[in-house]
C-alpha cells in the first residue's frame, strides 16, 4: 500500500485519554490507535485498577486498541491506513520521547509524526512521579484548586 504524506491517524496515549485532547481535535475523522504498552505494563507494575480505569476511557474515544511493542504497533496502524502523518498529544513521560524516536526511525521517507502541544492542567516544574497517580494528585492538588 502506497503511503499519502497528507493522510493522518491520530495515536492516542495514556496522558492524553480525552476526546478533547489536540490530536483528536485536530483531526477528528482521521482513525485513532491506543497500544497497551506491555513493556512499560511490565516495568511499572500497574495495577488492575489503574489499567480499569484507562480502559474505561478508551471505550468512550474512537480509538483502535492494541497491544504489544507502541512504535511497531502505531507505524503498522499507520501502513494499514495508508497514512504518512502520525498526529498525537506532547506528554511528560521520559519514555515518550524515546517511543516517538522509534516511531520516527520506523517511519517511510516523506512521512512524519507530528507532536501537539496540550495546555497543562497545571503549572508545576518540579518532579513528579507519574507511576502511581495518588502521588501525582498529592504534588498537584494544591495547584490545581
Amino acid at each position: 500500500m502506497s503511503v499519502d504524506v497528507n493522510k493522518s491517524i491520530i495515536w492516542v496515549h495514556g496522558d492524553v485519554l480525552s476526546p478533547y485532547g489536540p490530536a483528536l481535535q485536530d483531526e477528528p475523522e482521521s482513525p485513532a490507535v491506543f497500544v497497551w504498552d506491555e513493556e512499560l505494563l511490565d516495568m511499572w507494575d500497574i495495577s488492575l485498577k489503574r489499567i480499569a480505569f484507562i480502559y474505561e476511557c478508551l471505550l468512550e474515544l474512537p480509538v483502535h486498541i492494541r497491544r504489544g511493542r507502541v512504535a511497531d504497533e502505531v507505524i503498522a496502524f499507520a501502513h494499514e491506513h495508508g497514512a504518512g502523518r502520525i498526529l498525537t498529544a506532547e506528554s511528560p513521560s521520559p519514555r515518550f520521547d524515546w517511543v516517538c524516536r522509534s516511531i520516527s526511525d520506523g517511519m517511510p521517507k516523506g512521512s512524519r509524526l507530528e507532536v501537539l502541544h496540550v495546555e497543562p492542567f497545571i503549572e508545576y516544574d518540579g518532579y513528579i512521579d507519574l507511576k502511581r497517580f495518588s502521588r501525582y494528585w498529592r504534588k498537584v492538588q494544591k495547584y490545581a484548586f
